[in-house]
């Protein structure tokens, strides 16, 4: 049961790796230079990488949500408290992320992709990329988090 219980959570670990690094980028990296560019710029640069991003990080998304759920049950099932704590605790982070994120982030995503392939400036882009990088530290925190408690994990299972 511990080795099911690892690779679990070492598979969580990997799809929130993606996510973190992401998040991580953009609070780090990416709002910086979104500050400097024009509005026009920014609705193109954003908005497609929000059309992409959209469309192919859920899968990793996904798929750590799904195996920190599994650490957890595992360890639950297998009589490893520590573990199933430690699991628990991350996919509970983890859902705080996605509430997060498709009541925030998700909204925003969706109107600049649109925008930016269709070849259009909202009025409101700058709004718009304001009220997106709101949370962005916090959800990279909480990935990271999350992260640090799978880890751990594999440290005590």
């Amino acid at each position: 049961m511990n080795i099911a219980i690892g690779i679990s959570a070492i598979l969580a670990i990997v799809g929130i790796a993606v996510i973190f690094g992401a998040d991580v980028l953009a609070a780090v990296v990416l709002r910086p230079v979104y500050a400097g560019v024009d509005d026009r710029t920014l609705v193109q640069a954003v908005g497609r990488g929000h059309h992409f991003g959209d469309r192919r990080l859920p899968i990793a998304g996904i798929g750590g949500v799904v195996f920190t759920a599994l650490a957890a049950a595992l360890a639950f099932v297998g009589g490893a408290p520590l573990p199933a704590a430690l699991a628990t605790a991350a996919l509970a982070l983890l859902l705080v992320w996605l509430v997060l994120f498709t009541r925030i982030a998700k909204p925003i995503n969706r109107r600049l992709s649109t925008a930016a392939l269709a070849n259009e400036v909202p009025a409101d882009a700058r709004a718009l990329q304001d009220r997106w990088e709101s949370i962005i530290t916090v959800r990279a925190i909480i990935q990271g988090a999350a992260l640090l408690l799978l880890c751990a994990v594999l440290l005590v299972g």
